[in-house]
């Protein structure tokens, strides 16, 4: 179903309708907004353009009626030339007047899907929705920038429709928060990944992309009928552009992030993480501190180091 609106300008409402469709959703698939143009219908009447054309190629056929009336004679000139629907047009530049530079902003986990657990019982579900939500606050409050949240309360999203989410609101950036784990407590600092195009840049950072992409079957979804689909995305994805500005965003944000927090790695790790895989979207995945880390676990569950974590974005 398409429904063309006249006079109605885009707004921020409105793009996160799409938002509003859970993937369980027993009637809607999926939802769609966009601007064709700045009037969507046109002011001609369709019902007089079809008995135009009818007159005009049919000279002596009957006059039309209506419950025995007979319609006013139509006049005899060229149908009126419309524009015909057009797809909404690409996203325009970033930054320009017309369109707010949009960030994703995309709590790792979520409802059934805990995350890592510190050893104080601390759940990253819940401290990364916490960073996400002082993060919109912050975002918001500049001019001419927005963000959108994957997940606003504590429920379950699949990976891929995380990046469904992003795409569908032409997110300009992908940010994607965790709070990472390690099987030794002395592991700590934070890391910034990017999508890696040829695997994993280490062995722990191939550990680390296999247990976020798990999550998926932690929500009863079959993420190996998603192989195939994925590859096809890899192959056809222009991952030179999106990379570069993966790792470019991200080795400014390290470098913020490294005045407040130590950082387990001083240069942007790459690894195949799923949320990461947005063809057309630079991404990144913010692992802002060991939760099993007994002494950042007691920090991200301050309040102030939560606000701490989201200024340098």
């Amino acid at each position: 179903m398409v429904v063309d609106i006249q006079g109605l300008t885009m707004n921020r409402t409105i793009e996160e309708l799409v938002s509003k469709v859970r993937p369980n959703d027993p009637y809607i698939r999926s939802v769609r907004v966009g601007q064709n143009r700045p009037e969507s219908c046109d002011d001609n009447d369709p019902l007089a353009s079809v008995l135009e054309s009818l007159a005009q190629n049919s000279p002596d056929a009957p006059v039309p009626t209506v419950q025995g009336q007979t319609l006013p004679p139509v006049a005899r000139t060229p149908p009126p030339v419309t524009t015909p629907p057009r797809s909404p047009s690409p996203a325009a530049t970033p930054g320009t007047p017309n369109r707010p530079l949009l960030i994703a902003l995309d709590p790792g986990h979520g409802g059934e899907d805990p995350g890592a657990i510190g050893p104080g019982g601390t759940r990253e579900k819940d401290v990364v929705l916490n960073i996400a939500r002082r993060l919109k606050r912050l975002i918001d409050a500049q001019p001419n920038m927005r963000t959108y949240l994957t997940r606003d309360s504590d429920f379950f999203v699949p990976l891929q429709v995380r990046v469904q989410k992003a795409r569908r609101v032409k997110a300009d950036l992908f940010i994607s928060i965790h709070a990472d784990a390690w099987i030794k407590p002395s592991a700590r600092g934070s890391s910034i990944y990017a999508l890696s195009q040829n695997g994993a840049t280490s062995s722990a950072a191939r550990w680390l992309a296999k247990k976020e992409n798990d999550a998926d079957l932690i929500g009863g979804l079959n993420l190996g009928s998603h192989n195939r689909q994925v590859a096809q995305i890899l192959l056809d994805l222009s991952t030179a552009a999106q990379i570069n500005d993966s790792v470019k965003v991200g080795s400014r944000l390290l470098g913020e992030i490294g005045k407040i927090n130590r950082l387990h790695k001083r240069n942007v790790e790459r690894a195949g993480f799923a949320v990461l895989k947005a063809p057309d979207i630079p991404s990144i995945l913010i692992e802002t501190a060991f939760i099993s880390n007994p002494e950042e676990e007691r920090l991200l569950r301050s309040s102030s180091h939560q606000d701490k974590i989201a200024k340098p974005f």
